[in-house]
Order: C-alpha cells, then structure tokens, then sequence
C-alpha cells in the first residue's frame, strides 16, 4: 500500500490527506530538509543512517521517515515502541531479511522510542548493528534522559521545532486551496484574520492546525457565488470545542515549567501552585512538575535545608501510590516546602566548580593512603598505608593537612561554601571548626 494513502483516504481526517509526499512539500525543519542539509543530502543520495528524530507532536516526525523511505527507495517497517513487543520486533526483522535477500533495505520507524524496554531493544540491537535495519526513532522526550544509551551511541539525534506562526499559515492555506486532498474544492474564503486565530492556537503544531480549520469548516457560511466563508463565528465555533490542553511541546510547556521553577526559587508559593495548576489543568504530567522540584531541591534549597530533598521524594513516592487525583496534593505540599524553605545554591555551585576543576587536571591521582589494597602485592606499593580512620580520632576527624584526602600534587581547591542561611549556616559553623582542628595539628606536628 503506498505509504500516504489508504483505502478510505477521502474519509480520513484533514491532517492525514494533506501529509506531505515529497521534500519539496514539507513545511518547516529547514535546517534539516532545506537544500544541502542532512536528511535532504541522505534522501538525495539513497543512503539513509539510523536516527532519532526528537520534536513536539505535530512537527512531521512520521511523515518525515516516510518520506525518507519513499525518496531512498526503501521499504518502511512501521512499529510503536508502546504496542509492539519482541515478537513484533522478531517478524520485521524475519520480513527485512527476505527483503535483503532481494536486494532491498528496509527503515524501521519506530515511535516513541523512549519507551523502549530492554527486551525490545536486545532483540533490535544487533540487526540495527549490522545494518540489516536502519533505525528512525521518534520522541518527544529529551533522547539524553529517555532513549537507552546503547541505541543513542548508534543514532544521530536530528532536533524537530514547532512551526512557526508563518509555517503554520502555509499548511492551513495549501489545505484550504488544494483540490484533491484538502478543502479546495469547496472554494473557502476565509475572513482576514481567521487564519491567524488558528495558527496561534495550534501552537506550532500542524496536525492540530488542520484539525483546528476543518472542525471550523463544518461552520462556514454559504455565499450566492457557490462558495463558503470562514468567518469569526465559525471560528468561536470550533474552538469552543477545543480544550486548554496542550502536548508536551512548544514554548507554552517549558514556559509553564520555568514559571515553577522560579517562583519557587523566588519563594512565592502562590505564583508557583498557580502555574502549576495551570500547568496540570492543560494537561501536563505532574510527574514533569515533580521531576523539576526534586532538581531544585538540590539546586536552589540545598543543605540550607536537608529535609528538601527527602520530602520531594517522599511526594513522588506518594503520587504513585495515592494515584493522580490525590497525588497532586502530595507534589503540591512539597512545592510549597521549597518555595517557603531557605534558599541555597551552594550545592550547584560547588558540583559546576568540581568538574570544571577535575577537566582541567586530566593526570589527577588518587593519594595512596585512600587506595585500596585488597592483594598483598597492592599493600607492598603502599596502597592504604597512613589512613587514618576516622572514627578512631579525637572528634572522629583526622585533623592536619597531611590527611586531606586530596591528590598530593595538586594545590587544595574550595569548592563547597556554605552560606548563612538555615542549616547551611551549621554547616558552616562545622567546617570552621574542623579547619581550626586542622591549624592547631598541622601547628603541632611543625
């Protein structure tokens, strides 16, 4: 079956009839597809590599592979990492090795490639290795944190972006003038602005975008001259059936996750259940609320209270047991604990000031007194001869500068400074008072 068609092609939705057939057709990703980028330079040559398309919905991610096996003359498997299992997995490989068989290649487009399990990806990995399959996955998720990294270490990562309002226009007005596959032949004219309207509240997805202009279609007034207006009234029409609910997508999702972000970082508990409210009523996951609250646990509260942490852990723990409906008051209590908690980066500060310290120190050596020796040959190099256990000293800490723990070639770098405010300022107190200890061994031992 010819991959952008089916049976019932004149009955299926708008969005379907109008997916682009070629290249040259494609709205948006010019960086990608635009003339001499990297997937127009892979479709032009034939020869396509295994990769992972990540971008909002509606960006063209499947119509983009199908286009790619279309123009490289390759066969399309077409697969959800959701639905299919290993079995599912087995019978393309069996079907793309009769193809190889013929001299024909085979695409693996595999959706929602996120949600691979390590089942499914042992049974694709070594025929993606070997070439036999050529792997496209698609994502909405950050491939970094989802895709299993021995699948990203075989797939260049191509980076899809909403549509602008612009590109957003072009697909709605090709659909609106094209007579076989859109809405060209009932002659629409749509009033000045109504376009826009739309393309503003697909927000930068296309298939949305079409849904959008053939639910208002359905409102169109008839003219004298056989054909229809697209007014405002059709417009308030359809999109009074359309809900707030957004996809995991776009400007609007992360501007509502950095609202949270830093109105708990600020200390305004109100703004932050606001957006947060906002966030969930549009149908984000609490758990991307969640997952950003434990990050600013570290990042923002820190050890100027210790309790952070645990309780935003204890919260997403309590959301998975009490379910959705009551488990957003759990994610709720822990925003309002960090937003009125003290507030320290210091935490954030120190780990970006180590590893940039350690980058710049590539023979750095462990002391040999903090060296294991499980063999007698380590313990004859000297390996953990002079360590001082701690809790065997006077205080439990092994004062004086011989007994640092730093590498001994290296000059002793500061990395952790707490601050004054809540616990941290304990802490500071603590770590004064252990580099007094060390002053007054180091005074002794001179």
């Amino acid at each position: 079956m010819d991959l952008f068609t089916s049976d019932h092609d004149d009955d299926a939705p708008l969005a379907w009839r109008m997916r682009p057939r070629r290249l040259d057709d494609y709205v948006g990703q010019q960086a990608l597809v635009g003339p001499d980028k990297p997937l127009r330079r892979m479709a032009e040559s034939g020869l396509i590599r295994s990769m992972i398309l990540w971008g909002p919905p509606g960006t063209g991610k499947t119509t983009l592979a199908e286009i790619l096996a279309a123009e490289s003359g390759a066969h399309l498997e077409h697969l959800s990492a959701v639905m299919a299992g290993v079995k599912e997995i087995r019978a393309a490989v069996e079907r793309a090795q009769a193809r190889q068989a013929q001299g024909a290649t085979t695409l693996l487009f595999l959706d929602e490639i996120h949600r691979l399990n390590k089942s499914q990806q042992d049974a694709l990995l070594p025929h993606v290795e070997s070439g036999l399959l050529t792997l496209i996955g698609a994502t909405t998720e950050n491939p970094s944190f989802e895709v299993n990294s021995a699948l990203l270490s075989r797939a260049r990562v191509h980076v899809l972006t909403s549509l602008s309002e612009e590109e957003l226009l072009e697909v709605l007005q090709r659909a609106l003038s094209d007579p076989e596959r859109g809405l060209g032949a009932r002659h629409i004219r749509p009033e000045d602005g109504v376009l826009g309207v739309l393309a503003r509240a697909a927000a930068g997805d296309a298939r949305r975008a079409l849904g959008l202009l053939e639910s208002a279609c359905d409102f169109t007034d008839a003219t004298s001259e056989g054909s229809e207006t697209l007014g405002r009234d059709a417009l308030e029409a359809a999109l009074g059936h359309q809900t707030s609910a957004f996809d995991k997508q776009g400007d609007h999702f992360y501007d509502l996750l950095s609202a949270i972000h830093k109105s708990v970082r600020s200390s305004r508990p109100d703004a932050a259940l606001l957006y947060m409210a906002r966030f969930i009523q549009g149908g984000g996951d609490p758990l991307d609320i969640i997952r950003r609250l434990a990050a600013i646990a570290s990042e923002d509260v820190g050890n100027a209270d210790p309790r952070a942490l645990p309780l935003v852990m204890s919260a997403w723990d309590a959301y998975l047991r009490l379910g959705d409906h009551e488990g957003q008051r759990a994610i709720a209590h822990a925003a309002i604990h960090l937003a009125v908690a003290p507030k320290s980066n210091a935490i954030d500060r120190a780990w970006h000031q180590a590893k940039a310290f350690v980058a710049g120190q590539p023979q750095l050596e462990v002391p040999s007194y903090l060296r294991n020796a499980p063999t007698k040959l380590m313990e004859s190099l000297g390996h953990g001869q002079g360590y001082r256990y701690a809790h065997h000293e006077p205080n439990g800490y092994p004062a004086g500068s011989s007994h640092d723990c730093w590498p001994e070639s290296t000059a002793h770098e500061r990395f952790y400074r707490p601050t004054e405010f809540g616990q941290e300022k304990r802490y500071a107190q603590l770590m004064a008072w252990r580099g007094q200890l060390d002053a007054e061994a180091d005074d002794a031992g001179a």
